[in-house]
């Protein structure tokens, strides 16, 4: 046996010898559990993409360690992919136009990240913070090398609807019992998220709105928005229980997005069913006018979900206000940072006194962020998507051979649409890596082979057919 090989039976009970002296059976107990599933997840890294997309919908910020519990699992499945490398045992690193431009995009943004750590500006490690932004794009990459058949794809997006069914039930399980949004405070204290004082003073800024674990309102209608497409279609391509579990994410995500007072969420939920409507999906116009049914139906009962909405049509909003100042300033902000921001600051909080206004824009936060040249990447890699995936003809037949195709596409575009009023999917750790999982997926469906058309129908019998 060589020396590596035995240090690890020496030195992991010496550890958890440490940890028991020093930290109790519990934190012991803890390190055990963690260090198991470590393992599990490094010896076979789907586990760790499949825990992923399970755990990131619901608990988004749970910490484990010094990441987020999503971006952990992230990190550790990376470690499964690069022993199984090493290994030879994955398949040739993807090559497609979506990933080359993705990858641009990513190596693009060290430059803003170096430009951005010799500025003022912000408080933050822009290295980091870079890994971290990376890493949240890394699911377009993971997919194509560890799923690679149907099965596993119909695995992954199951854990996903779970991961989003459970989002549900925590949020709107504290909101149907109480719209004292402690409730929720303490219970995401429970999960270890960081600053406890900032979430409650979020929460409290406006307590008509639902809490989540999402935290920010705008957030959760955010991933909601993500969920709600995913939950009707893999309705219809499902029986039994399945089509229970995506029925309820599509309805209960509505309702969520309503409760949640994400005016975007809304709004885009809508340009999503006029888009299926558009290219003739059965049932679409009648689910238009059930979902604006259900919708005015939850207004009529909620008021604060109605003072949200008439904001929309006031000259006095705050929000709106807000917004207005952001772009009027945004020409300013390119002249001043022409390579970007960069990761050092946060964006797009806005700072008046240090003469910094973000911008609730998903194209120009990249600008704003990374520069024009970031910009013009992410609209290349947007691009080339789009002409992978999109599906021509109308969609008058769906079933289990497309349904998840067009759920995944039209979730992306849902997304980007509401990249004219929001940012939420440009740099918000976690909630992009779910985005880029959902885009990735669409990409793997409309890669696979199509089953070729049997235009000859063999009899069911070798006796001849006679005839009158």
């Amino acid at each position: 046996m060589t020396r590596g090989a035995m240090l690890l039976p020496v030195g992991l009970p010496l550890l958890f010898g440490a940890l028991m002296v020093f930290g109790g059976a519990p934190l012991m107990m803890v390190a055990v559990v963690g260090a198991a599933v470590a393992v599990a997840i490094v010896s076979q890294p789907l586990r760790g993409l499949l825990l992923f997309a399970l755990l990131a919908p619901a608990v988004p910020w749970m910490k484990a360690g010094p990441l987020p519990l999503p971006e952990a699992l992230l990190v550790l499945t990376w470690a499964g992919v690069a022993i199984q490398w090493l290994g030879g045992r994955l398949p040739a690193w993807p090559r497609g136009r979506p990933e080359r431009l993705l990858g641009w995009l990513a190596l693009w943004a060290l430059v803003p990240m170096v430009a951005g750590q010799l500025r003022p500006e912000g408080d933050g490690i822009g290295p980091l913070n870079w890994a971290r932004w990376v890493l949240n794009l890394s699911p377009v990459f993971l997919l194509p090398l560890l799923v690679r058949d149907d099965k596993t794809r119909d695995r992954l997006m199951l854990a996903l609807l779970l991961g989003f069914a459970a989002l549900l039930v925590i949020a709107l399980g504290f909101f149907a019992i109480s719209r004292d949004p402690t409730r929720m405070t303490a219970f995401l204290a429970t999960l270890r998220y960081p600053n406890p004082e900032v979430i409650k003073d979020i929460f409290y800024a406006d307590p008509g709105r639902m809490p989540s674990p999402w935290i920010h309102p705008n957030s959760t209608g955010a991933a909601l928005l993500l969920a709600a497409p995913l939950g009707v279609f893999y309705a219809v391509a499902n029986q039994g229980w399945r089509r229970v579990l995506g029925a309820f994410v599509f309805v209960a995500g509505t309702a969520g997005i309503v409760f949640s007072g994400s005016r975007g969420a809304l709004l885009c939920l809508g340009v999503f069913v006029a888009w299926l409507a558009w290219r003739k999906t059965p049932y679409a116009g009648r689910g238009l006018v059930l979902a604006i049914l259900l919708a005015v139906s939850l207004l009529l009962v909620y008021p604060p979900a109605q003072k949200r909405f008439a904001s929309l049509f006031s000259s006095n909003d705050v929000s709106t206000g807000v917004r207005f100042d952001e772009y009027t300033h945004f020409p300013i902000n390119a002249a001043r940072y022409p390579l970007g921001l960069g990761f050092k600051a946060e964006t797009p909080a806005s700072v008046p006194e240090k003469g910094i206004y973000g911008i609730s824009n998903l194209w120009l936060n990249y600008w704003f962020k990374l520069g024009l040249p970031g910009m013009l990447l992410f609209i290349a890699v947007t691009l080339a998507w789009w002409r992978e995936v999109r599906l021509p003809g109308d969609f008058r037949h769906v079933g289990p051979h497309n349904a998840l195709r067009i759920a995944t596409t039209g979730t992306v575009l849902a997304s980007l649409a509401t990249g004219f009023i929001d940012h939420y999917f440009s740099f918000t750790q976690v909630l992009i890596s779910l985005f880029w999982l959902i885009l990735a997926m669409g990409l793997m469906l409309a890669r696979a082979p199509r089953p070729a058309p049997m235009d000859v129908v063999k009899p069911l019998t070798n006796r001849p057919v006679i005839r009158p």
